[in-house]
């Protein structure tokens, strides 16, 4: 697309989206994610979306990763329907490039970044999520190279709080054998709170290459919470998530894949918090064990791999003056593997860090941090990160550079290394090299008007040894000693060095008319391209990612009705189906529509779905086709 074209098109996306008419509005929330302290979203020097409860609530998505995927500037590569399997990038990276965060507590999988959608939380138990995108690994730590994705629970909030208990129940049968149930509990007392939350997503699914796409997804989550004395807090998560489904071509182009998968994980998590007049000490712990079998066809031994994952942080948090602020902290963490695949294997990681905030004159806000790294692959490594916002009432303007790392997790090192022999697919390689990356963005925020903002930020991330899969000789392969000489191969490597420059432009507004209409909307476009020194794109992963999206969501409701809309249009280079009847999609329109009709006091709610309004046949990734149109129902209820 040529630059007059995309300023045409940037004009026309600004133009048809400000309509600004109706009540005032915060149009800057109260955010963590900048930099681990309570800070608006204007001084954070960055570009953060904020997804809020309602939002979770009303738009047509059956889970988050079908949620996410109409986020603006948040491109999700599904394999599979309604949790089945979701890859996540921002900003053109690779999917190990996002790092998941809850309530300040690491996600990611050791295994895959494959299995980092599977997040282990109740709908309904989220305040928000917050989207940080670029580089965030001087204050999260590795894996936070494209952004973060930050999920806050209700936990100690004090408008949940003063709610008291509440209970919600919801049922949704639909096409193709579906049939969806959630449930949660929230007891809630002044000083402390427990909740329970359970979903399932079942469904037959569409009629693939002999066999069905179908899925059975359900977690259980248990959560209390406890305030002391002191100013001293106490929170506890547990959580059980079972998965089944269909994965044919999920990971092969082979036209003998016939896969299924099954992803067991368990989620333990402890935050501890003593909140001070001039300081706050937080104690965050989390552990996760995980099992994945995958069987490439029925008849075949599985693959069965068994993770482990520790993580231990501790940070304070010192108010020096009324315009300082200091954040200094620790982070461990425990990877572990047990697998006939890819053999048994433990990583370590460690890192110390340090943030300053000031608050200067002029609308002035400057952060700076600096995280000194220990990486069993790596070793000693130092991570800075400045970010800058000057904000003189409705304008915003930006900029943040910063350092990222990422190591190679245990399927990359290890894919196919422990078995006797491989006739083909993708071998891991154990001297890979960890990613490293610097990020600059320059960006302008501006409130039109007290209902409607717009963002835009144009950004470039250059990385080093980035990691992906290269179509490999036998007799290249490094290590040939379990491979069969015929077999066609890809191999881990660090392929390059690669840059992505891009544009975004996000729009957001809430508007109210009279005492009855009310209209939610966010409308975002993104250009991204990726290029090696050669002018090149390279490798599997990243000549898949988006090289434009557009996304919309659109709420508005009437007393007790309300319909949502969601749409996804996005453009990428063209990969040749080969044996597929479909390849991956060069560009593709999608459309999500939920009609709701609430009854007595807003208790009982009646609502009709439909996914993929068009019925477009389209696949995410080289031989994952994603279901068509796809129609479902159900029954909401909610007590308090």
């Amino acid at each position: 697309m040529k630059l007059n074209s995309r300023f045409f098109l940037t004009v026309i996306c600004i133009t048809a989206s400000i309509f600004s008419y109706g009540q005032d509005t915060d149009m800057n929330p109260i955010v963590v994610t900048g930099n681990l302290s309570a800070q608006r979203s204007r001084e954070t020097g960055r570009n953060i979306s904020i997804i809020r409860q309602e939002d979770i609530r009303n738009m047509p998505a059956n889970t988050l990763d079908e949620l996410l995927k109409f986020i603006p500037g948040i491109e999700v590569q599904q394999r599979g329907p309604q949790g089945a399997q979701s890859d996540i990038v921002i900003r053109g990276g690779t999917f190990q490039q996002v790092l998941v965060v809850i309530d300040g507590t690491r996600l990611n999988d050791p295994l895959t970044g494959h299995f980092n959608s599977y997040i282990p939380i109740h709908p309904r138990e989220i305040d928000r999520i917050e989207i940080l995108k670029g580089a965030a690994s001087a204050v999260f730590g590795p894996d936070a190279v494209g952004g973060v994705i930050h999920i806050i629970t209700k936990n100690f909030q004090r408008k949940y709080m003063d709610q008291g208990s509440s209970v919600q129940a919801q049922v949704q049968p639909g096409e193709l054998g579906m049939f969806n149930t959630s449930m949660y509990t929230r007891l809630q007392g002044k000083t402390s709170y427990l909740s329970l939350g359970y979903q399932q997503q079942k469904a037959d699914g569409t009629a693939l290459r002999g066999t069905n796409g179908f899925f059975n997804n359900k977690n259980l989550v248990l959560s209390a919470g406890k305030v002391f004395d002191h100013g001293w807090s106490v929170l506890l998560r547990g959580a059980i998530d079972r998965r089944a489904f269909n994965a044919q071509n999920f990971y092969t182009t082979f036209i003998s894949d016939t896969a299924n998968e099954k992803v067991n994980s368990s989620w333990q998590q402890v935050v501890i918090t003593n909140k001070k007049e001039r300081s706050t000490l937080d104690i965050l712990a989390g552990a996760k064990q995980l099992e994945d079998t995958y069987y490439f066809r029925p008849s075949s031994i599985p693959n069965n791999n068994k993770t482990q994952s520790y993580s231990l942080q501790v940070n304070n948090t010192y108010k020096l003056t009324d315009h300082t602020t200091w954040i200094a902290g620790i982070q461990s963490i425990s990877k572990r593997i047990r697998s006939n695949d890819r053999g048994n294997h433990d990583h370590l990681h460690t890192g110390i860090f340090s943030i300053f905030t000031h608050s200067l004159p002029s609308s002035i806000v400057l952060s700076e941090s600096l995280r000194a790294d220990w990486d069993q692959s790596y070793k000693w490594v130092l991570i800075p990160q400045l970010n800058f916002a000057w904000s003189p009432s409705w304008l915003t303007v930006r900029s943040s550079v910063g350092r990222s790392i990422r190591d190679a997790d245990f399927t990359e090192r290890f894919n196919n290394y422990n078995k006797t022999l491989v006739t083909g697919g993708s071998v891991g390689n154990p001297t890979l090299k960890s990613e490293k990356a610097w990020n600059l963005e320059f960006g302008i925020d501006a409130s039109i008007s007290s209902t409607v903002e717009v963002k835009s930020t144009i950004f470039r991330r250059t990385q080093t040894n980035l990691i992906d899969w290269a179509p490999t000789a036998y007799a290249d392969m490094p290590r040939t000693i379990n491979l069969s000489p015929t077999g066609s191969f890809a191999l881990a490597s660090n392929i390059s060095s690669v840059t992505t420059q891009g544009i975004e432009v996000d729009l957001s507004g809430l508007h109210k008319f009279g005492k009855q209409h009310r209209v939610r909307w966010a409308s975002g476009v993104v250009w991204l391209n990726s290029e090696t020194p050669n002018g090149t794109t390279p490798s599997f992963y990243l000549s898949s990612h988006a090289k434009f999206m557009w996304s919309t969501s659109l709420q508005w409701s009437r007393k007790q009705t309300s319909i949502s809309v969601s749409s996804l249009y996005k453009t990428r280079a063209k990969q040749d189906p080969g044996a597929f009847s479909v390849g991956v999609s060069e560009n593709y329109f999608l459309m999500n529509a939920k009609l709701e009709q609430k009854f007595h006091k807003e208790r009982f709610s009646l609502f009709v779905q439909a996914m993929n309004l068009g019925n477009i046949r389209y696949a995410d990734l080289l031989g994952s086709i994603m279901p068509g149109r796809w129609w479902s129902g159900g029954l909401i209820v909610e007590l308090k």
